[in-house]
């Protein structure tokens, strides 16, 4: 079996059932890091991406994007969901046509959201929407893989909480072929349990970037997926800015001590 294939394979196997955590790393460096770790997918992060060119989230482009694909699914061994964003287009072909350059990255999935930039329309119509993940779903399906397809509805991050609407688009989504559901943002145990239980059989993917719930609990309220999107990348960032701080502020170097022997966890490769 080719190397691709047998990658997406083993991705849909861990949505089959119980619950598994998909870290987001940020670069290869980190990709490495918790593959070593034992966790058996990972997902990129736009955000973390960004945030290492020095970037605000959403500014990468296109070309950016593929290329740290390309980087991240070379580094490591495991299936690498690509975090891609709203698929780098507006129109269904040019989402379809960005899709299909994901996927000969080797990525074993991908995402799609529905989210547009804008405050004052921030979602994309109920029906472009629908359109974005079936012409999606249709690119991935023309390349002949088996690379999964993760649906995205962003109100409850971009001020449209409204819990019956981000289920009403998610149905949709899975109806036009998303194989899994993502409604980040979502927090409250009864808006979990909603959601999991409205695109049942299909898994859905939890966000967890906050220390409201753990592994367990999700796994009870059904998720099949967690991720923590950047969270992993602002945790690094809070390290620096702290050290870098008490060094401009105090003059003092306290924030290194207890350090990580960081060599130690790449030599052998």
């Amino acid at each position: 079996m080719e190397a691709h294939e047998q990658l997406c394979e083993t991705f849909r196997r861990l949505h089959d059932a119980n619950c598994f955590v998909m870290p987001n790393p940020w670069d290869v460096g980190s990709a490495r890091t918790l593959e070593q770790m034992g966790f058996k997918a990972l997902a990129t992060t736009s955000a973390g991406f960004a945030w290492s060119r020095g970037l605000p989230d959403n500014q990468i482009t296109l070309d950016q994007a593929l290329e740290h694909l390309r980087q991240m699914v070379a580094a490591v061994a495991v299936p690498v969901n690509a975090d891609f964003e709203g698929g780098f287009a507006i129109e269904p072909t040019q989402v379809a046509a960005n899709v299909k350059l994901a996927v000969a990255t080797g990525i074993a999935g991908l995402s799609i959201e529905d989210s547009t930039g804008d405050a004052e329309h921030p979602l994309h119509d109920f029906e472009l929407a629908v359109a974005r993940i079936q012409a999606a779903r249709q690119a991935i399906d023309e390349t002949g893989t088996d690379v999964l397809l993760t649906g995205r509805s962003e109100g409850f991050i971009c001020g449209r909480p409204d819990i019956t609407e981000t289920i009403r688009r998610l149905q949709a989504y899975a109806e036009a072929g998303a194989d899994c559901l993502y409604a980040p943002g979502i927090h409250q145990r009864e808006d979990i349990a909603a959601v999991v239980a409205a695109v049942a059989p299909k898994p859905v993917n939890l966000l967890i970037n906050a220390p409201y719930i753990t592994v367990a609990e999700a796994a009870d309220l059904g998720v099949r997926r967690i991720s923590v999107g950047g969270a992993l990348a602002r945790t690094a960032w809070a390290g620096f800015l702290h050290a870098a701080k008490e060094i401009a502020e105090g003059g003092t170097f306290a924030c290194f001590e207890g350090l990580p022997k960081v060599d130690a966890m790449f030599l052998g490769r």
